[in-house]
């Protein structure tokens, strides 16, 4: 949040950072409006910002981030680890332009064992403090998955979710143990020691000990063998031959048993990025990347708390850890304490400078490097068709940010605004919002509809902070002239001149032009104009339409179940809460409702009694 500071010029700067003391501790640079721009942190504060502000060499990005600095806070801390989490924690507050970060961990694809009786392996984009073990983060959804589908079939690891041992021995097991991909723990032909076997070598594969876990099996299948146990040898078999085709597709780097994180760090005037390869058994078994613009600074200090605060959501820290780039002696001692704290293990960051493990660095720069160029690429080809769409349009700026907004309802019920966001040509996720509209009751009024949204929208952007904050250089509303005309109307009202257009569609609902209040503009013989155009129309329709069904099944789902006498609001949206779909509900016994935190038990007859005589016949 900006407040009333005290500018100082470079010299008054200096001098108060001189007088800092020479202990631990973070440092909050603020621009002259009062605004966090940079946060940092070090083992002695008035050596590492005095450095800022005196006539020494400086890289592009940090003198850019040093000019705009007019004052600074700190806060002393008892430890290098103290400032370390407190730089994060801040970093994260204020959300600094020249500060590299990593995104919510619930972005990232996890595959996560869990801390029950009988563990089980679940794809999961949220970390929580649940004694779980999480796994990745992987590259993609589809690494994910395919890593987790490989160890149901070849392992036997149960795919459904069931939950054991309360539901050993309750209906019939699935079709994947008939085709002898599942070990049955429903059946209770699985003892509870032999499918934590099971996990316990899943596990080994999670953290990339293949070999390990083939070498077991080998042994396993020569012992089953000689006893003469052939259904057993050959399910073993199989197993060896699903785990070698998981290697097979894994680049092999190193040596048999080799295991590193390597850390390639690429930057240039346009941007960065930091490439990370996981070399597991010798191969590289995934990656991931991080790209950053040109405005954030990538020094050795700011990697170090980039890297502590990537380990701190990753599950598994290798005993090594190799960097393409170089820290100072400070700055790797504190990485090294924090990683070793967190790993429970000695964990050693550092850069080498010859052979294989340089060659292994220098690769991950290499894929850095050509992350950037296909970045730089990409962004050019985006600039080209947003100026293109300025010039068509007729506007005085460039639209950096594009606001789109629909309409979408069920008859006079559930009338619902999409509102998503193109930033430089893509698609901003985490700045969607979804309005529920409120002025419009018992009938269908989409001007009535839009002009509430927006208004409810535009009176955000005196907010300090937030994404209602930002200014959109462009709004386009998935409608013709009319909603054009009211949005004008609002915003003549509201003292605010932001450009504003219609996506028509032709006869066929799809995008034929871009209109005013009076006049179309074709874009037809404007290809690339026309498919960033379709996307944002298609995008913001698919986006509503969701919310808004989303919104129905919530409330028709509610309403099921508070047709059941003594179950009200909350207590079915609780039951639905832990039971996760209306299917699970019909298919849970007495005993698991009553399980649920609130539900009595004849709460949970009542439920149960429902759907297993007049049920069925109530809901479809």
């Amino acid at each position: 949040m900006s407040d009333t500071i005290t500018v100082l010029n470079k010299e008054e700067l200096l001098d108060k950072a001189n007088h800092l003391p020479l202990t631990p501790g973070v440092y909050i640079m603020k621009d002259k409006r009062g605004n966090v721009i940079y946060v940092g942190k070090s083992k002695h504060l008035k050596n590492r910002v005095s450095q800022y502000f005196q006539n020494s060499e400086k890289n592009t990005k940090t003198a850019h981030m040093v000019a705009s600095v007019a004052n600074f806070d700190f806060m002393v801390c008892h430890t290098e680890i103290e400032a370390l989490s407190l730089e994060n924690t801040l970093i994260k507050q204020y959300v600094p332009r020249y500060n590299i970060r990593l995104k919510d961990a619930k972005s990232y694809p996890y595959l996560k064992v869990t801390a029950d009786e009988y563990p089980a392996i679940r794809f999961t984009r949220k970390r929580e403090n649940d004694k779980a073990r999480y796994f990745g983060p992987f590259s993609g959804v589809s690494t994910a998955f395919s890593i987790l589908h490989l160890l149901q079939k070849a392992l036997g690891i149960p795919s459904c979710t069931r939950r054991f041992p309360e539901d050993i021995g309750k209906g019939r097991p699935c079709l994947y143990y008939q085709l002898k991909q599942c070990c049955g723990v429903c059946t209770g032909g699985c003892t509870k020691e032999e499918y934590r076997a099971l996990m316990d070598r899943a596990v080994e594969v999670l953290n990339g000990q293949t070999q390990i876990v083939t070498d077991k099996l080998t042994k396993e299948m020569m012992d089953f063998a000689d006893n003469e146990n052939f259904e057993a040898a050959a399910k073993a078999r199989d197993t060896i031959r699903a785990l070698e085709a998981l290697r097979k597709t894994q680049q092999v780097v190193a040596a048999p048993g080799t295991e590193h994180d390597v850390i390639g760090l690429y930057e240039d005037d346009y941007a960065s990025c930091v490439y990370i390869l996981y070399v597991r058994d010798g191969r590289v078994r995934d990656h991931v990347s991080y790209l950053f613009g040109a405005g954030q600074i990538t020094g050795a200090s700011e990697m170090g708390s980039f890297i502590c605060d990537f380990y701190r959501q990753n599950a598994y820290i290798p005993s090594k850890i190799l960097l393409s780039f170089d820290m100072d002696e400070e700055e790797s001692a504190t990485v090294n304490q924090f990683l070793t704290r967190l790993s429970v293990r000695k964990t050693e960051v550092f850069t080498p400078r010859r052979g294989d493990l340089k060659r292994l660095c220098d690769l991950a720069v290499e894929n850095a490097k050509e992350s950037v160029r296909e970045y730089k690429r990409q962004s050019e080809k985006d600039s080209e068709v947003l100026l293109r769409l300025a010039e068509l349009l007729r506007l005085e700026s460039y639209p950096s940010r594009i606001e789109s907004y629909d309409i979408s309802n069920l008859g006079t019920e559930y009338i619902t605004a999409g509102m998503i966001v193109c930033e430089d040509g893509k698609f901003n996720k985490s700045d969607y919002r979804v309005f529920r509209v409120k002025s419009v009751v018992d009938t269908t009024d989409d001007y009535k509809s839009m002009r509430e949204v927006l208004e409810r929208r535009l009176t955000h952007l005196q907010d300090e902070k937030g994404s209602f904050s930002k200014y959109p250089d462009l709004i386009l509303l998935d409608g013709g002239k009319g909603h054009v005309h009211v949005v004008r109307e609002l915003m003549q009202e509201m003292g605010l001149e932001i450009p504003v257009f219609g996506m028509v569609k032709d006869d066929f609902h799809k995008t034929r032009a871009l209109c005013t209040d009076e006049e179309e503009i074709s874009i037809a013989r404007e290809q690339n104009v026309f498919t960033l155009i379709y996307k944002i129309q298609d995008e913001v329709h698919r986006f509503s339409v969701s919310q808004m069904d989303s919104a129905k099944r919530k409330t028709l789902r509610h309403s099921v179940l508070e047709k059941i006498n003594g179950i009200g609001p909350a207590k079915a949206k609780q039951i639905l809460r832990e039971m996760k779909t209306l299917s699970a509900v019909k298919q849970a016994s007495a005993e698991e409702l009553q399980r649920i935190k609130g539900v009595s038990a004849s709460d949970a007859q009542a439920v149960y009694s429902y759907y297993h005589k007049n049920g069925e016949k109530e809901t479809k």
